[in-house]
């Protein structure tokens, strides 16, 4: 399968049923994060554009129309909302399965008021936020298009007055990132989500996890918001459609988790 993907066991949607709008051939991201399983972002332009047929997909989504799942969840190999065909896409998705559809995005494009309203078309959007200053944000999440911390929260500002459905933030923590804590927690408090995911590099990545009972500390941070934390919630079980187009997006092992408390 081209652009149909998993089911994979999600520690936050359950039974995740994957679409890549990007194509699955290359990474295409807005982010160069220093923790990305895909690896780096390719040199070049970052340009929005077009790369998964609306028809392939409709194709793929009958093959999988009897695959139990608990989302349909656009996401793949990089960033979602660079794909111009996206709102299509959500249609197509519309039109075959009854599933709640969920997006990931890191947030970088909310600025293009055209994509609010293509998320308007999901039920639930979990938007990436790392860094609450320009200096974590250029050191972890190395944005390829020009954006600031200011203007990544100013767009999730807007586009969370204006969604009617579920929203959640996702916050990857490691060593580079975790005295971000305290700031991020006040952000979300202000951005009032539905849940606040808090994340640490788990699947293959160049960047170590932090600890579980570092995690734990973190959480503490988060009280009284509704919260998620990684090692804390149980993975469902899945057998995967097309386990190569799988493994491309979602590496197989897990990485061991640090012990140390980092």
């Amino acid at each position: 399968m081209k652009l149909v993907y998993g089911p994979v066991p999600s520690w936050r949607l359950g039974r995740s049923l994957g679409v890549d709008p990007l194509g699955g051939t290359c990474k295409r991201c807005s982010f160069d994060c220093v923790y990305c399983q895909l690896g780096p972002t390719p040199q070049g332009p970052v340009l929005r554009g077009t790369w998964a047929d609306p028809a392939v997909l409709a194709d793929e989504l009958w093959e999988a129309r009897d695959v139990a799942a608990d989302y349909v969840t656009f996401s793949g190999m990089g960033e979602s909302t660079l794909a111009t065909n996206l709102d299509a896409l959500i249609r197509m998705v519309r039109k075959f399965r009854d599933t709640p559809v969920a997006i990931l995005t890191n947030a970088s494009l909310l600025s293009d008021k055209s994509i609010h309203s293509t998320l308007n078309l999901v039920d639930y959007v979990i938007l990436k936020l790392d860094a609450a200053n320009d200096e974590t944000l250029l050191s972890v999440n190395r944005p390829r298009t020009p954006c600031t911390a200011a203007e990544i929260m100013e767009g999730i500002r807007s586009f969370r007055e204006t969604f009617a459905g579920r929203v959640a933030l996702q916050m990857m923590f490691l060593a580079a990132n975790v005295a971000q804590a305290e700031p991020l927690a006040a952000l979300a408090r202000s951005l009032r989500p539905d849940e606040v995911q808090l994340n640490t590099p788990l699947r293959p990545s160049p960047t170590p996890p932090l600890s579980s009972e570092k995690m734990a500390e973190i959480a503490r941070v988060f009280e009284g918001l509704p919260i998620r934390q990684v090692y804390a919630v149980p993975k469902a079980t899945v057998v995967a459609l097309d386990p190569a187009a799988t493994r491309l997006r979602r590496p197989e092992a897990e990485a061991v988790p640090a012990r140390d408390g980092g």
